[in-house]
């Protein structure tokens, strides 16, 4: 079964609201190799499926 494509609406949406997670665990946890790893590893959890919806 397929997948529909995101609209840029929700990619948009996606996006900045990892930006914001990004923005609010910088600003209020303690900056360790872990959460370096846990935003680095989220990051492409996001971006690679956006990306290879994109990219169809």
């Amino acid at each position: 079964m397929a997948r529909k494509k995101l609209s840029q609406t929700q990619i948009v949406s996606i996006i900045l609201l990892w930006f914001a997670l990004v923005i609010y665990i910088l600003l209020n946890a303690e900056i360790t190799t872990m959460t370096v790893i846990s935003i680095l590893f989220s990051g492409a959890i996001v971006f690679i499926p956006v990306y290879k919806n994109i990219r169809k």
